[in-house]
């Protein structure tokens, strides 16, 4: 079944005006609805009799039901949503350093088919492809934890669970309710999309022309150490993937952002820093630094490990020096199953 959020006005008008109300509702319903994070005002809205039972019992609000919320002690605020059939995704929300307003991190797909070695979602393997429905689904629901905090939604990012450019039937018509001033209201320039360089999909995403971010995680730079920890990073090396992002930055004038995991004695030499501010000399790109949450073992066996402190600003100072723009990304939600899949995992595991 389809929920609201599956709708844009134009398929809502043609399911309301099928029924014999105005089409003229559709919009005004479904700003309600992504305003207000699902939650539909209906007494504002002033709609026929009867419409409301006869609406919901064809199109419900929500398809996927919250079934662990988990909150850190920095606000981070975990939800893991079990979907209509029974599969099961997480959405996170990160508190800001302004006290108005958060962040937000959306899944793609149910599992993730790249194998990604430090990656608890990984284990799972892929299961299937998320909806458009239950991507915008995810979206609500962290708005409205916003809303109850008193905050506003302000950024999101596809950096959940999945790749998203294996998914770009579904993903792009969300990004199309998520962020115009029609209805989610984000932002186009508010929105990232982070794939681990499937350069088709980088192209795709360029010809739809939308200026959302790209986020690229690279991890490595240098072919060898990549494959060593994203084995399915084989057909794209890292400078095809680096000229997908040049073309992508061309198209929207936007600055691509390169992120890059810090594993102890795996990627983070000071050699390894020299070749990534090689890489990047003359490209308009920032490098995010993260600091890893281990996850166990991974699919190959090893164990990864949060590089110390004291090495990842070494790493960012080499990176400095070269004049690349370099930051560190704030580890969030440490103390709860913050980490990509982790939750899931814990999940099936109990």
């Amino acid at each position: 079944m389809d929920s609201l959020a599956s709708h844009t006005v134009a398929s809502l008008q043609a399911l309301l005006t099928s029924r014999g109300y105005k089409g003229s509702h559709a919009a005004r319903l479904l700003r309600s609805y992504h305003g207000r994070g699902g939650e539909i005002d209906w007494e504002a809205l002033r709609l026929p009799v009867g419409f409301r039972e006869e609406l919901l019992e064809r199109v419900p609000a929500f398809t996927s039901m919250v079934v662990q919320r988990q909150v850190a002690e920095d606000g981070t605020t975990k939800l893991l949503l079990r979907l209509e059939d029974g599969r099961k995704v997480e959405a996170v929300m990160m508190t800001d350093h302004r006290l108005d307003r958060v962040a937000g991190c959306l899944s793609s797909q149910a599992g993730c088919a790249m194998g990604c070695d430090f990656c608890a979602t990984a284990q799972g393997g892929l299961e299937r492809n998320l909806t458009t429905g239950e991507i915008v689904e995810q979206f609500l629901r962290l708005r409205a934890e916003a809303l109850a905090l008193g905050r506003q939604l302000r950024t999101l990012v596809f950096m959940g669970m999945g790749e998203p450019m294996h998914n770009l039937d579904n993903v792009i018509p969300a990004l199309h309710r998520i962020a115009p001033n029609e209805l989610g209201s984000i932002g186009w320039r508010q929105v990232t999309v982070s794939t681990v360089g499937i350069v088709p999909g980088i192209d795709r995403l360029a010809s739809e022309g939308l200026r959302v971010n790209l986020a690229v995680s690279l991890h490595a730079p240098d072919d060898a150490t990549r494959i060593r920890i994203l084995p399915t990073s084989r057909r794209y090396g890292v400078g095809e993937i680096l000229e997908a992002a040049d073309r992508y930055m061309a198209m929207s004038g936007l600055p691509a952002i390169v992120q890059y995991c810090m594993l102890r004695d795996v990627n983070d030499s000071p050699d390894q820093a020299r070749l990534l501010a090689r890489l990047l000399q003359g490209r308009r790109m920032h490098v995010n630094l993260i600091s890893y949450n281990p996850t166990g073992p991974g699919l190959s066996g090893f164990a990864y490990q949060a590089c110390p402190v004291e090495r990842m600003e070494a790493f960012m100072e080499v990176l400095r020096s070269e004049r690349v723009v370099a930051h560190f990304r704030r580890p969030r939600g440490r103390d709860i199953a913050a980490a990509c899949g982790q939750l899931r995992a814990e999940d099936a595991a109990s």
